[in-house]
């Protein structure tokens, strides 16, 4: 696959399922609405503050991301690491109308708090075959890119 197709499988799949340990050293995984996308190596997901997953991670961020198109049985895994961040201009750009009914006291409830995963490698497989992403290749890739709505853009093409 190239990246211009990675980019794409990440752009169309609304959802990626999240890989991490948690306190107890158990393997754990969530399936997560995860549309913003700053080309290969980063993504944002808004969440509860609250929730185990996030606790867990803010000891130990070390975790991937899988991304995946079972019709076209195409794949992606990202290795990495999760930031959480309590910044408004992170908030903001994931809000939208009706969020009120998770946050009742709005974009600066206390409970509502963004992931952004940072990859630093990668691993994909298509019908016709797999392959590795580097951290340069990543990077390369990123290289100017701002965070977009990729499944938005994926909807209007």
């Amino acid at each position: 696959m190239t990246n211009n197709e990675i980019m794409a499988l990440i752009n169309r799949s609304l959802f990626a399922t999240m890989g991490y340990t948690d306190e107890n050293g158990r393997q754990n995984v969530r399936r997560v609405f995860c549309v913003w996308h700053k080309g290969l190596g980063r993504h944002l997901i808004s969440t509860n503050t609250s929730s185990a997953h996030v606790q867990s991670l803010l000891k130990n961020g070390n975790a991937c991301l899988y991304f995946a198109d079972d019709d076209a049985f195409e794949g992606l895994c990202l290795y990495g690491k999760f930031a959480v961040h309590f910044e408004r201009e992170y908030k903001q750009l994931l809000w939208n109308d009706g969020d009120e009914k998770y946050y009742p006291k709005g974009i600066d409830d206390e409970d509502y708090c963004i992931l952004e995963f940072i990859a630093d490698s990668g691993r994909f497989y298509r019908y016709d075959g797999k392959g590795d992403l580097t951290s340069a290749e990543i990077q390369e890739f990123d290289n100017g890119r701002e965070f977009e709505n990729g499944y938005s853009k994926a909807e209007a093409q």
